[in-house]
């Protein structure tokens, strides 16, 4: 799971570095704020990449994933990507828990045909 999940993260990087790019053309919006926000929101992508397979990483995921969606009201188009995002999110962590599984059972399978060696 955490190699399908840190993928999906890094690429929220990209895409909120780009954000950040097209968000600087609001003349409301002052470039400080701008770099801040896209800033922390990106460490926190390359942070969360560590710390998916511990508790509450996978809910952290998703929080950021609300906020990625909600980017939409700074920047249109983060409504389509968030919500891609989302979606990649789930598949990344419901495929990737039943990969976990798979090579558990495997793994399990493979220690109990092997015979003793005493």
């Amino acid at each position: 799971m955490r190699t399908l999940c840190a993928s999906t993260l890094i690429g929220e990087v990209f895409i909120i570095g780009f954000a950040g790019l097209v968000a600087m053309k609001d003349p409301d919006l002052s470039m400080t704020t701008v770099w801040t926000v896209s800033g922390i929101a990106m460490f926190l992508c390359l942070a969360l990449c560590g710390f998916v397979t511990r508790p509450g990483g996978v809910a952290l995921g998703w929080a950021l994933q609300i906020a990625l969606i909600a980017s939409g009201l700074v920047v249109p188009t983060m409504f389509v990507l968030g919500a891609a995002f989302a979606a990649l999110w789930w598949a990344s962590v419901h495929y990737g828990r039943k990969i976990d599984e798979a090579k558990a059972r495997f793994a399990a399978q493979a220690a109990a045909s092997t015979p003793d060696a005493a």
